[in-house]
């Protein structure tokens, strides 16, 4: 049962409760549907939006809602445990961003098409290094002994808001790619719109947890 503050009306503690335990049908959901939409492996394209979508909606929110007082599947394990498993997940993530990357610069190349040529494509590179640095920067949390003069606090402190910006940067480069050629063509109307909801309600939810957690928790100790 999650724990509510005792200045925290009751009806907002269980709202609260029920819109993060609600985020992951929506991300696996959103994830599925791309996958029916781009059909992968009937087009060397279609890898492309199948690997983002599985990396920044699923694998990546999954990751960070490991540390969820809410809503994490596994909220009663150590925090140490909590770790390696964000630490896999976020593994997963980069090596599908990376393959995803990958396949629309070849798709590019084999199409000669110019490469990086909209906000989408260079937001997308920009994520997609910033992900690979930022997992690199986890590495002395989970071996501590590597890093010397900096507190375990702060180096959790730092990087849950470095991984907070790459979320942000994953889900805009998801909303950018869904004014693609190929998405609107696909998916208009209303359809389009609740496609959109999806990235949002998740980085909202994503901002709220690493403010109460650790934004918030530093200002009130200062």
């Amino acid at each position: 049962m999650a724990q509510f503050s005792e200045s925290e009306p009751r009806i907002y503690g269980y709202l609260r409760v029920a819109c993060g335990l609600l985020v992951h049908l929506p991300c696996a959901g959103f994830t599925v549907f791309i996958a029916v939409l781009a059909r992968p492996g009937s087009s060397l394209f279609s890898w492309h939006p199948v690997l983002m979508t599985l990396a920044f909606s699923f694998f990546m929110t999954e990751a960070l809602l490991l540390f969820s007082p809410d809503c994490s599947p596994i909220r009663k394990f150590p925090h140490k445990t909590k770790g390696r498993f964000h630490w896999i997940l976020q593994c997963l993530a980069a090596t599908c961003a990376g393959l995803g990357l990958a396949a629309i610069c070849y798709n590019k190349h084999l199409n000669n098409k110019s490469h990086f040529t909209t906000w989408h494509g260079l937001t997308g590179l920009l994520t997609v290094s910033y992900v690979v640095l930022q997992l690199v920067g986890g590495i002395p949390l989970l071996y501590h002994n590597l890093v010397k003069g900096w507190s375990l606090a702060k180096l959790k402190r730092y990087h849950a808001v470095s991984g907070l910006v790459a979320y942000v940067l994953g889900s805009g480069s998801l909303l950018l790619g869904m004014g693609s050629l190929w998405f609107t063509a696909s998916v208009r109307g209303a359809g389009w719109y609740l496609a959109a909801v999806t990235p949002v309600l998740s980085t909202l939810l994503i901002m709220n947890q690493v403010n109460n957690a650790y934004v918030a928790k530093k200002r009130f100790q200062s």
